[in-house]
């Protein structure tokens, strides 16, 4: 778990004014520095850095979504540079994000980019996209764990708003039609943390349902879920897990990290409809078809949503797992320190390697995204 190197108070006031000192220059970057990704190549803006000499503790929190693969990367980075010790901790995103504005952490894990209120209210707070990820919708259904029922965005927000409480209603019975369901009650799990995770899901339930989600609740990573009386609160994606294993009739949207934990619990894995009506898996080929469709809409400051996009062969909720970085690190030794770190994430022959992402069933960033995360990480000061 994340602890202060002193304490939070102190950490914060020193970061508070290296802040203030950087806040003039953090408004140059406008938004006609925003550029298409397919603008640069990766070797151009590819960041060498080795890390610092002596010893640096890196302080992490956020996204449990990410927090799997901080903690490969940590131990592995660690064994390749003994003075550096990156401490990751799984809080939830809201936590990161807010963690690193407030110049408490070094790195803030999201799963949701910064809106713009937090721009505006942080000016040269940045979110660098490290990998690509996305969101699985799982149940426990008896006797139905083992198939891969078919759940379109329109019957999600329908079950999380009460509509649907039976796992036999006519909606769902109409996309499996082969299916013998049962008249189980639908236990509706959502995460009572601020979630990247709830931000997917509900990104997803508003681009399905705009005029239904969108209109009435909207997304964010902490939204007022409908009070029906088949919901359940969880914290965390290993909460939500636990949860759903132990509660015959649940569906819950989980993170793709905890894939194998998934399915080690026997949890069913709902193959969900895309915008362009066909229902798929969160496979790396459906990941990547998303991806690669929003390759060149990716901005510079790689703000984009990457949900429910218009990629026939497109998963429909995939993601950028970001690094929330505050605008000024604690000192110029820790800024260099983070910068090494992140740009080694994010290289395909280190931290961004199959034999990382592999584990956690997350996708690299194509050349060209990878290069406007290292133009992002060029520019981490302390």
């Amino acid at each position: 778990m994340f602890k202060a190197s002193s304490s939070k108070a102190s950490r914060k006031a020193v970061r508070g004014a290296a802040v203030a000192a950087g806040l003039l220059a953090a408004f140059t970057t406008t938004a006609s520095t925003i550029v298409p990704a397919s603008a640069t190549t990766r070797a151009a803006a590819a960041v060498s850095e080795t890390p610092p000499k002596g010893s640096v503790n890196i302080f992490e929190t956020g996204s449990t979504l990410l927090y799997p693969l901080f903690q490969l990367w940590s131990s592995a980075y660690h064994k390749q540079y003994p003075n550096i010790k990156v401490e990751p901790s799984g809080t939830g995103s809201g936590t990161g994000i807010s963690d690193a504005a407030d110049g408490i952490v070094d790195i803030g894990a999201s799963d949701a980019y910064l809106s713009g209120t937090q721009v505006s209210e942080h000016p040269g707070l940045k979110n660098i996209a490290l990998a690509i990820s996305a969101q699985q919708v799982n149940y426990n259904v008896p006797g139905l764990n083992r198939d891969h029922l078919k759940l379109s965005g329109q019957v999600l927000s329908e079950i999380y708003q009460g509509k649907i409480t039976e796992w036999n209603d006519p909606a769902i019975a109409k996309l499996n039609p082969s299916v013998n369901l049962p008249a189980d009650k639908i236990i509706a799990l959502h995460r009572s943390d601020s979630s990247g995770d709830t931000f997917l899901f509900s990104s997803h339930l508003s681009a399905a349902d705009p005029k239904g989600w969108g209109d009435s609740i909207g997304y964010g990573t902490s939204i007022g879920f409908p009070s029906i009386s088949n919901a359940l609160g969880e914290t965390g994606n290993g909460g939500m897990v636990t949860g759903c294993q132990a509660t015959p009739g649940c569906i819950a949207y989980i993170g793709i990290s905890y894939l194998g934990k998934t399915q080690a619990d026997g949890l069913g894995e709902a193959m969900l409809e895309n915008a362009s009506g066909k229902f798929l898996l969160p496979t790396p080929d459906t990941m990547v078809a998303e991806a690669k469709q929003l390759e060149a809409k990716t901005p510079a400051n790689e703000t984009l949503s990457m949900i429910y996009d218009t990629a026939a062969d497109g998963y429909p909720i995939v993601n950028y797992e970001y690094a929330i970085i505050p605008p000024k690190e604690l000192n110029g030794k820790v800024a260099q320190a983070v910068r090494a770190f992140l740009a080694w994430a994010v290289d395909p022959k280190n931290g961004s390697a199959g034999s990382f992402l592999n584990q956690v069933d997350f996708q690299p960033l194509t050349p060209a995204v990878a290069a406007l995360s290292d133009a992002q990480i060029a520019q981490i000061s302390g």
